[in-house]
């Protein structure tokens, strides 16, 4: 009898945490979270002014190969609005260095990120976009 008590105290605290952890991530999902005024003016005055450059720092006046048939073909149709998840395997890059020093950082639990031509703000845990700047990289 001990025995059946402990395992079934066992099994409704196992469920109790599972079901925390599911309502947690999906709570996470629907917090409206997204970049401030000042955030999107300082990314799209970085990237339009000459302190942006490429994405990889290089300046304005080098111009990078176009490797035709390869390489991340953008963001899918679908997932250019909030909501949509980014697949995994999708080529996500970090924002220059020197952008992320004027920025405060992003809410906890989240990250911006440079996909194709956009910045997004992703949450870090089920890569659900919830903003995107579009066509900022040129």
């Amino acid at each position: 009898m001990r025995k059946f008590t402990l395992m079934a105290v066992m099994t409704m605290t196992i469920g109790i945490a599972g079901w925390a952890i599911a309502n947690s991530a999906a709570s996470a999902q629907s917090i409206e979270v997204s970049f401030s005024l000042k955030d999107r003016q300082v990314i799209t005055n970085f990237f339009a002014g000459s302190g942006g450059g490429e994405q990889d720092g290089q300046g304005k006046g080098k111009k990078k190969k176009k490797n035709k048939g390869a390489g991340n073909q953008g963001i899918p149709p679908g997932l250019a609005k909030k909501g949509g998840a980014l697949p995994p395997g999708i080529a996500k890059r970090q924002l220059p260095n020197n952008l992320l020093s004027q920025l405060p950082p992003p809410p906890q639990g989240y990250e911006r990120v440079i996909v194709d031509k956009d910045i997004l703000l992703v949450h870090i845990a089920t890569q659900v976009v919830h903003d995107v700047l579009d066509h900022v990289l040129n």
